[in-house]
């Protein structure tokens, strides 16, 4: 995966974050334990969390209240400093510890691409907006999830990944990928 990969799922994130209203952040996600703002707080602290692992720099800013300030920019301006980090010279050849064991950086940009777009998914799926997100982008983070979440990676809480779940027949490749990481769709 290349970090071009990473640059379009935040551009389909930033996409949905300038449709959200004030009056949207109190609505739930299809992540169960989130309503629209703290998806919000996350998909801040995610790109924060992937360009401090891939900078081998201490994680100063999780997202934390993001969606009660201007989310937008400081979305943007998390994803450009988590973006550039992958591009840097080197960087996919890099070994990170994102803080749960070292990895290869092009591990990490597998894992924070797939977050992104997912989330983006959750996003469009809390504000009824089209969550056919780019269906070409969806088929390869699903290809690369069936190869990359061992069973032991599924927990009955959900602290990592919860079971496997249905997708309905003709279901877009997003939505697919989403059950397969366990939301109910």
């Amino acid at each position: 995966m290349e970090p071009t990969a990473l640059a379009q799922a935040q551009d389909i994130a930033a996409g949905l974050l300038a449709q959200v209203g004030a009056d949207q952040l109190q609505a739930p996600t299809p992540c169960a334990e989130w309503n629209v703002g703290q998806l919000i707080d996350h998909m801040v602290g995610t790109q924060n969390w992937a360009r401090a692992a891939i900078d081998g720099v201490e994680l100063t800013d999780t997202g934390d209240g993001a969606s009660a300030d201007d989310f937008r920019a400081r979305y943007a301006d998390a994803a450009a400093a988590c973006l550039a980090a992958f591009q840097a010279d080197g960087a996919l050849e890099r070994t990170v510890d994102p803080g749960f064991g070292e990895m290869p950086a092009a591990a990490l940009l597998g894992i924070a691409t797939t977050d992104t777009f997912t989330h983006a998914w959750d996003l469009a799926t809390a504000l009824d907006l089209d969550n056919d997100l780019d269906p070409e982008l969806a088929e390869l983070l699903l290809d690369n999830a069936h190869r990359a979440i061992p069973p032991s990676f599924r927990t009955e809480d959900g602290s990592i990944f919860r079971a496997e779940q249905d997708a309905p027949a003709g279901a877009n490749a997003a939505t697919r990928l989403a059950a397969y990481l366990g939301r109910t769709v």
